[in-house]
């Protein structure tokens, strides 16, 4: 029997997309491996000369070589299943319905909630009877003190999910903690990441904002990293629809993959057309 110890770093964007919204990240390792990534990571981002905190949001052409070589390694991480990413968001021609002013309210919390729980399929972490503690380390939070103590007693009160109990899984109160991205190498690459698809899926990146007629440098840029975060995951999932859910015939695949996609779908929901790309068919984004 084996006792792991998960880190599971955690980030957010765009909580109201123009087509897609509430995106969540999520970036898994074991505890034991996260001094040597942080090294490396680290070391890749003084070779590459970056002193700075590396965000989605920073990209830019003179960094864009930079940001493009980063985001590669990172990836070599995540293909040699060092590092688990999972991306989480809905799409808005899935309209939720029946929703309470505190459901809306706690969105933030409950769709978190359901990412933990489900997206990097933990129950199936385990062999033999082994155990598995997790932590939660989340980007900067945006709540006041009292609501994140709540979130912090709601997230792990999934260590009492009958399947998490079942699979020796547990996710304490004291595991729960925000952290500032500057200081994580990994968040960094992460944020990346998560950024680059919601840019992609919105389509901030993609074409020119009235009145220009022409992208600007930082959207040709954005562009371009983009494409070669696209690019790490087809060399994983060929001619994979970013704007989708990753397949997964065996439901273990949700812990076994290194990268998954989950396009959140409420189970009270309509479809409404006309919130989406194209009135009359939803987008199918590359």
């Amino acid at each position: 029997m084996v006792d792991k110890s998960l880190i599971i770093y955690c980030d957010e964007s765009d909580d109201k997309g123009v087509f897609f919204s509430h995106f969540y990240g999520g970036a898994l390792i074991h505890a034991k491996d996260q001094g040597e990534i942080d090294r490396l990571l680290n070391q890749k981002k003084a070779d590459l000369n970056i002193n700075a905190e590396m965000k989605w949001d920073r990209v830019s052409a003179p960094y864009k070589e930079k940001y493009i070589e980063f985001i590669r390694y990172f990836f070599s991480f995540v293909k040699d299943g060092r590092i688990k990413i999972r991306i989480m968001f809905t799409q808005n021609i899935n309209q939720a319905v029946g929703l309470t002013d505190e459901h809306i309210g706690n969105d933030y919390f409950l769709l978190y909630y359901q990412f933990v729980k489900h997206a990097f399929g933990l129950r199936y972490c385990n062999e033999n009877g082994d155990r598995a503690s997790v932590q939660l380390l989340l980007d900067d939070v945006p709540q006041t003190n009292a609501k994140f103590e709540s979130f912090k007693d709601y997230m792990s009160s999934l260590s009492t999910f009958p399947i998490w109990t079942q699979g020796n899984v547990r996710l304490t109160r004291d595991g729960i903690a925000s952290i500032n991205s500057k200081q994580h190498p990994i968040l960094q690459g992460l944020d990346i990441t998560l950024g680059a698809i919601q840019s992609r899926l919105n389509e901030k990146h993609t074409k020119p904002v009235p009145p220009a007629k022409r992208r600007s440098k930082r959207a040709v840029a954005k562009a371009a990293v983009y494409q070669a975060v696209k690019n790490e995951i087809w060399d994983m999932y060929p001619n994979f629809n970013v704007g989708t859910s990753t397949a997964a015939p065996n439901l273990s695949e949700r812990w076994s993959h290194q990268y998954r996609h989950w396009l959140f779908k409420p189970n009270s929901s309509v479809q409404d057309l006309n919130r989406g790309k194209k009135k009359k068919t939803p987008p199918h984004p590359t």
